[in-house]
């Protein structure tokens, strides 16, 4: 028997971006991350839903854009797999994106916090700084 994999989704309720982009976005980058990887398997539709606390419909409609985007594959009566990794160019592409998802959630969160670009920049070098001297592992 498989073990089912959780994915980490952050939803966003009051954003601009639809729901099912949200989980969309949060499996592909969960996948791109190696978080995921193929032949992981993920929660059921309603398992999913349950968890995030969102209708059925709105999880349904996220499996089936990423099975036809070749992410996942839903197999009827087995459960949702995840597929291959996508060829390299595609996987760049993926961390590029997740990496901006990260970096634009952070400018957000501070700009609503009141902070200059100026002195997120600051603070922003000086943990890439360490985090350089502990050998690219980023201190908590």
């Amino acid at each position: 028997m498989s073990t089912i994999h959780t994915v980490k989704v952050d939803l966003d309720l009051r954003g601009k971006v639809p729901i099912t982009l949200q989980i969309v976005e949060a499996i592909k980058r969960a996948v791109a991350s190696g978080a995921l990887g193929p032949g992981d398997q993920l929660p059921t539709v309603r398992q999913m839903a349950a968890e995030l606390r969102v209708n059925f419909n709105t999880v349904a409609r996220a499996y089936r854009m990423l099975d036809e985007a070749g992410v996942i594959s839903t197999q009827h009566g087995r459960g949702t797999y995840v597929l291959e990794q996508l060829p390299t160019e595609g996987g760049r592409r993926a961390r590029i994106a997740a990496l901006d998802h990260l970096t634009q959630s952070y400018l957000a969160g501070a700009a609503r916090l009141g902070y200059s670009p100026d002195e997120v920049e600051k603070r922003i070098g000086m943990l890439l700084a360490r985090w350089r001297k502990t050998g690219g592992v980023p201190e908590d």
